[in-house]
């Protein structure tokens, strides 16, 4: 695991441009404590920072083939390396290093630009063809390692993290403020763009050349179902069992120590379960919180109609002692949480308003203490049905068979209306899929965002963000539960939950790797049919028959999906908290973007919410808080007094 960077040198000498790519580089180290490397010439310049898991010794990076017209920066894991360095040894190319960079390098002299289909893993590529003066890059089929870039004329400013490029003295920082809106209703960005103008993520399966100041992207995989009817569920989930059980062994690849997260979920377990099958004391790593608030934990445990899941450890811990598995762990207070979210918004580059992060921020913490690896179970929910949303659908389904023009009208009243029980459904229902897919945990409403941006003219249509990703996928002849799990994969997924897995594990210098999230058992998870995904009472239906079959504890195999709850909803109810962000509310920047009475308005309400009844609950805003809360902290960190550490070092004619 690593992070590279890199600029077309179309602006500077070479003295220059090497002191500037180092300054980049530096920006990332924590992506690759272990060494650096670098290629400058008259017309690329290319750095890296390395994290050394196979081949410590070798494999220095950039990387080139024997007569230095190929040059590879990589980052990543490809676990089917063995297998294609054998091809290409076949074909006569002669490896000097026993690590998968090498794979690459080689990979690209003899099948071009194929190379990046046949790869099984996760990677972010850059790579330098000198005798076509081009650049190719490519990212993984799911997204899980980032890959950022500007194109402005014949310079192209690429790397792993956006940081780097404020190293880059030609680097044009502007707020890309017309991504409001987009963020409040999804807390990411749902597509290509970022909060930076002009900066741009390759999106997953794709590469991009650029060759005489021209930029051309490709999609060399698309996302594909094949549903098949022939097997039973205990057929497939004994398809699963052997599928991932590959796949985790093809994961723990490595010449370093590995271990694994474990919150106690079916996802991390099956992950943690299937590593201790092919290791004897494989370490977990589990986080909880140091939630306080006694008197407030004790009024809701009071309620009987009302339960809040806040720390996942005892499950944790049950499930480490059945399993035979030696579990560590760390417990977050609500200081050190609220304390450390500039860092976690620094670390993350874009704004995101999901309260996990920072929990898997202090165990990726606590994993390094004692190893450079860790698998994760990320990717079970979109690939396996595990969201409730796709419950959502079923309901949707069916009212998709009344006309959409009463449809329609019956979102418009709805719109106008004050909050009722059913509101949200008739406004989600009032158009297509593309419009249902609003999440019941979503943070805006598209009518609220008017009351919340300053200014804001609108209209907000959130669901014209996710109309091209159903408008993909609807040849395929899918219900709208598969399709909304298609949607989730190529959005979703790599906008929100690698986005998080990466940047926040990566901040501790640490891999993580995601089984869940590989070629094979991707091809078994889009042959499942639906009724093996999700029923009425089922999530994950054959996952969980999966781990049953395997000895797992019935509470485990079939626990209810849960998001990776926080405490922040009781936490937003102290002084502590509501002082501090309230302070945030009523600043300089939360007035040039936000109606700050609505803001603090919102914050009060919060705060004098009562869990004793249907109607004071319906005060919590926790996730509408908490998202606009991070932004401030992100603004401030790139674009307030707090960015003047990050201007670049330097200095230029």
């Amino acid at each position: 695991m690593c992070g590279f960077v890199g600029f077309t040198a179309v602006d500077y000498d070479q003295e220059t441009n090497k002191a500037v790519v180092k300054d980049m580089a530096d920006r990332i180290a924590h992506r690759g404590p272990d060494d650096e490397g670098f290629f400058v010439t008259d017309d690329i310049a290319m750095g890296f920072r390395r994290l050394s898991i196979i081949d410590l010794e070798g494999s220095r990076q950039p990387m080139q083939n024997a007569d230095g017209t190929v040059t590879v920066t990589f980052n990543g894991e490809i676990y089917n390396f063995q297998e294609l360095r054998a091809e290409l040894e076949a074909l006569g190319y002669v490896f000097k290093t026993n690590g998968d960079t090498e794979t690459i390098v080689h990979g690209f002299e003899a099948w071009g630009t194929d190379v990046f289909e046949k790869l099984r893993g996760m990677f972010a590529i850059a790579i330098w063809d000198a005798p076509n003066k081009r650049l190719v890059c490519a990212r993984d089929i799911f997204g899980i390692k980032p890959f950022y870039y500007q194109h402005a004329g014949d310079r192209l400013i690429y790397g792993s993290e956006i940081k780097a490029f404020l190293a880059h003295p030609a680097f044009k920082k502007e707020l890309n403020r017309e991504m409001l809106p987009q963020y409040l209703c999804f807390e990411y960005m749902n597509d290509s763009q970022t909060m930076f103008k002009g900066v741009h993520k390759l999106l997953p399966g794709h590469f991009m050349v650029l060759e005489n100041g021209q930029l051309r992207t490709e999609c060399y995989y698309k996302i594909t179902y094949k549903i098949d009817d022939s097997k039973s569920l205990e057929e497939w989930a004994d398809e699963i069992n052997r599928v991932f059980d590959e796949s985790v062994a093809a994961h723990e690849i490595a010449d370093v120590e590995i271990g694994s997260f474990l919150s106690g979920g079916i996802d991390s377990s099956l992950a943690a379960y299937c590593m201790g099958q092919h290791a004897p004391d494989i370490k977990t790593f589990s986080v909880g919180y140091d939630i306080g608030c006694e008197d407030k934990m004790a009024e809701i445990a009071a309620q009987s109609d009302f339960e809040i899941k806040l720390n996942e450890l005892d499950d944790a811990t049950a499930f480490a002692e059945w399993a035979n598995l030696p579990n560590f762990q760390t417990q977050v207070s609500a200081q050190e949480f609220l304390d450390i979210v500039p860092t976690e918004q620094y670390h993350m580059d874009e704004p995101l308003g999901a309260p996990s992060a920072i929990p898997l921020f202090f165990v990726s913490k606590l994993a390094r203490e004692q190893v450079k690896v860790v698998q994760s179970g990320e990717g079970a929910d979109e690939l396996f049905g595990g969201y409730w949303i796709y419950h959502d659908q079923y309901e949707f389904e069916k009212y998709f068979k009344v006309p959409r023009p009463l449809r329609a009208a019956a979102g418009a009243v709805a719109e106008k209306l004050p909050t009722f029980h059913g509101r949200r459904f008739a406004m989600r229902g009032s158009g297509g899929p593309e419009k249902s897919y609003q999440r019941a945990s979503m943070n805006y409403m598209w009518d609220e965002i008017p009351n919340v941006l300053r200014n804001y003219e609108g209209p907000c249509k959130p669901w014209e963000w996710c109309k091209p990703h159903f408008d993909a996928v609807a040849d395929q002849g899918l219900d709208i539960i598969t399709q909304t799990q298609y949607v989730d994969m190529v959005s979703y997924m790599p906008f929100d939950i690698c986005l998080k897995a990466d940047k926040m594990s990566m901040s501790q210098s640490l891999e993580l790797r995601v089984p869940f999230l590989d070629k094979k058992v991707l091809d078994v998870a889009l042959q499942l049919p639906t009724a093996c995904r999700v029923t009425d009472e089922h999530a994950k239906y054959a996952l969980r028959v999966a781990a049953s079959k395997l000895g797992f504890q019935k509470k485990v195999a079939h626990m209810p999906k849960q998001p990776f709850i926080t405490p922040l909803t009781v936490w937003l109810q102290t002084d502590e908290y509501y002082n501090r962000i309230k302070e945030a509310f009523t600043g300089e920047a939360a007035q040039e973007f936000f109606n700050v009475d609505y803001l603090v308005q919102m914050l009060d309400d919060h705060k004098s919410a009562d869990f004793t009844t249907v109607e004071g609950r319906g005060k919590l805003k926790m996730m509408r808080i908490w998202n606009i809360y991070c932004f401030l902290c992100w603004y401030e960190v790139f674009f307030g007094a707090s960015s003047e550490k990050l201007a670049p070092k330097t200095n230029v004619a």
